[in-house]
């Protein structure tokens, strides 16, 4: 399964921390990989600040059947073509915020993702993502 993270979110330690917390990219996505271990998932965690890469990924997740955890960063609010490649999906999607989305500035207010996702999850910071992996799992069991 893949964790796809788009534009900034490799500057995660140092963006705004009191927003996105303190702990870097890179430990993050260890412990994302980690996660997914203990529940059986073989996690490939990639992120990129060029949305062609995200899209050409979300095609790469829907050729192969692939859940997918997403957080597209700033692009949920506006990118049709991530939108566009993430409905292609053949397995679940989960859209993940670090951030409450809902409680910052308007614009932040609709994900154009969300209504091609089977879950959404803000808020929570990187617990977020572990609570998409749990659903993933648990998903796959009873498939």
């Amino acid at each position: 399964m893949l964790i796809l993270n788009g534009v900034n979110l490799g500057r995660l330690g140092v963006r705004e921390p009191t927003i996105y917390g303190s702990e870097s990219y890179p430990d993050l996505a260890t412990r994302w990989a980690a996660v997914g271990l203990t529940l059986g998932l073989r996690v490939d965690v990639r992120q990129t600040d060029a949305e062609d890469q995200l899209v050409r990924w979300l095609h790469e997740a829907a050729d192969e059947q692939l859940p997918v955890v997403l957080n597209p960063g700033a692009w949920s609010h506006y990118s049709i073509a991530i939108r566009d490649a993430a409905a292609q999906l053949r397995s679940d999607l989960v859209e993940v915020h670090l951030s409450n989305i809902h409680a910052r500035e308007e614009f932040r207010h609709h994900s154009v993702i969300s209504a091609v996702a089977a879950g959404v999850i803000c808020g929570l910071g990187p617990l977020g993502y572990e609570l998409a992996l749990q659903f993933i799992a648990a998903r796959s069991v009873d498939l």
